[in-house]
């Protein structure tokens, strides 16, 4: 059984909207052999409404295109592209479609839901449907949210106003040689199972082999990308999706001439220390062990 997966969009199948209009692409899944991740993308239609409900694992999401109502105990809020945010386990939380087209969204389920569990999700009471708020990444009452841009990952453009509307500083960029990562949920939004950001690479970025004690999801939203899983290499493109179970040697390169971007998660959330195991320094140690007289 391998420890990896690749989803092409252009194969994906075309999933049924359920009577209240809403349907989830399972992108990774308990068939899969996923311990820690559940992963898919969503759709709701405009009228589209999503019941009061709460699930025994954490969620997390982020919004690709339309506009969406998020209800929960403390209010409504309006959320639209480039919005993410994070449901901890045990709060109930209600979908309302919005605006005039088909809202879509990644959501990211820590640990895998499990069938024969009723997929650990059990309906509620109905929630209020207050007038929805947009949100402000800078009150605090809202900091279990965030909005992402692309003009984001740009180094040159970490703007006071750009931090402002990433939640804080506490998502400034980390910048490595070609590679910048955006940070969205994690433990400061709150979040305890797992962890969502944004990964870009230049031109000339790539990653060498490496492996994690912990599972990752890449959903890519711009550019090429060009993926290997244990020795098995895959070129990923806008749409495509893979995971990489925990002890998957994986790497990544750019394979086009303007930049390649995807959203990440982790789950279960790295450990400080060891989250990375490189190829190249194991190899190094061996080659210098054999070189011993």
């Amino acid at each position: 059984m391998t420890n990896f997966l690749v989803r092409r969009a252009a194969d994906a199948p075309e999933v049924a909207y359920d009577p209240h209009g809403f349907h989830r692409r399972t992108v990774v899944g308990e068939a899969d052999g996923s311990v820690h991740t559940g992963f898919g993308i969503c759709a709701l239609r405009p009228d589209g409404v999503v019941g009061a409900h709460v699930h025994s694992y954490e969620e997390t999401f982020h919004i690709l295109s339309g506009t969406v109502v998020l209800d929960v105990p403390e209010g409504s809020y309006l959320l639209e592209e480039g919005d993410y945010g994070l449901l901890p386990t045990g709060v109930p939380h209600a979908w309302r479609g919005a605006g005039d087209t088909v809202g879509r969204w990644a959501d990211m389920l820590a640990p895998v839901p499990r069938a024969r569990y009723g997929y650990d999700t059990r309906a509620v009471p109905a929630l209020p449907e207050r007038e929805p708020v947009r949100i402000d990444v800078r009150d605090p009452r809202t900091r279990s949210f965030g909005h992402f841009e692309p003009d984001l990952m740009d180094p040159g453009k970490q703007s006071q106003d750009l931090l402002a509307v990433s939640a804080s500083m506490r998502t400034a960029l980390l910048v490595y040689s070609g590679i910048t990562v955006k940070t969205m949920v994690d433990s400061d939004l709150g979040a305890v199972a797992s962890t969502m950001f944004m990964v870009q690479y230049a031109s000339d970025g790539m990653a060498g082999t490496h492996d994690h004690p912990f599972e990752e999801t890449y959903l890519i939203l711009e550019g090429t990308v060009d993926a290997t899983f244990d020795g098995e290499r895959h070129r990923l493109g806008v749409g495509d999706a893979a995971w990489a179970g925990a002890g998957c040697v994986h790497g990544f390169a750019n394979a086009g001439r303007g930049p390649v971007r995807w959203l990440e998660t982790q789950a279960p959330q790295p450990p400080p220390r060891h989250s990375y195991r490189f190829t190249r320094d194991w190899d190094y140690l061996r080659e210098a062990l054999e070189e011993k007289p």
